[in-house]
């Protein structure tokens, strides 16, 4: 009787645990993605792998660099035209769509981004063999981008703009009564990802940003020697004073 009694409460343990696992997750989709769905290609081309579209492009002839560019949280991949300014005009950028954004199936979560960001670099390595493949990585698609620096070879530059040091830190500075570790468990970490990065960094940290604050920005650059932090002015729409320029590497 006592076993069985025993056996019921383990049971219901690990139900609720569960439960509550998924319920975070549920919560965690809703606090960090805020994806857009509209058709509008706001003049970029269609960058697919065979028939599957995974985002949108800016293409020159035979590029002088090649860039890969992760988007923040909200809207979409072709929303980015505002970033093609900070460029070269004989680079080609290309903005992975996000699973669960724009027109691209799945669901949004850490390991859909992290796979399909893996899966985007790939593929532009392998498209272009013996070009300089940089990453640009902004608010939360610093990320993704940090993550890149593990692959091999990892990328030949990485800039983070706007971007956090660490997730949980960034939740915590706007609700401090939620248990962020519990309802962000296993979200990114840009400093223990760039830990063993060796190729150049750079970190742009906008001064009034009210989403991500700068001191972030300035921690993660702090945790990489070799990083270069420039001082924005203006909040987390960084692009709005075009202070910031992209050279790779």
């Amino acid at each position: 009787m006592r076993g069985r009694v025993l056996r019921g409460i383990a049971a219901s343990v690990i139900v609720l645990s569960l439960a509550s696992f998924f319920g975070c997750q549920a919560i965690a989709r809703k606090v960090l993605f805020f994806p857009s769905h509209h058709s509008d290609s706001n003049g970029f081309t269609r960058w697919a792998m065979g028939d599957e579209a995974i985002g949108v492009a800016r293409e020159v002839a035979d590029p002088a660099h090649v860039w890969l560019l992760l988007h923040g949280n909200g809207g979409q991949a072709a929303d980015r035209q505002y970033a093609m300014f900070a460029f070269e005009e004989r680079d080609s950028v290309y903005i992975l769509e996000y699973p669960g954004y724009g027109e691209r199936m799945g669901s949004p979560s850490r390991g859909a981004f992290d796979d399909a960001v893996r899966e985007g670099y790939a593929e532009l390595r392998r498209r272009f063999p013996g070009k300089p493949v940089c990453v640009v990585g902004e608010s939360l698609g610093s990320g993704p981008a940090s993550m890149l620096s593990r692959e091999n070879p990892p990328p030949d530059k990485i800039v983070l703009v706007v971007p956090f040091d660490r997730i949980t830190d960034v939740a915590r500075d706007h609700t401090r009564w939620l248990p962020v570790k519990l309802l962000l468990a296993g979200s990114w970490d840009n400093i223990d990802a760039l830990r063993d990065y060796r190729g150049p960094l750079e970190v742009f940290g906008a001064e009034m940003d009210e989403v991500i604050a700068v001191e972030h920005a300035r921690r993660l650059a702090e945790s990489v020697p070799q990083a270069r932090f420039h001082l924005i002015p203006g909040g987390h729409g960084w692009a709005n004073g075009r202070d910031v320029s992209f050279r790779c590497p």
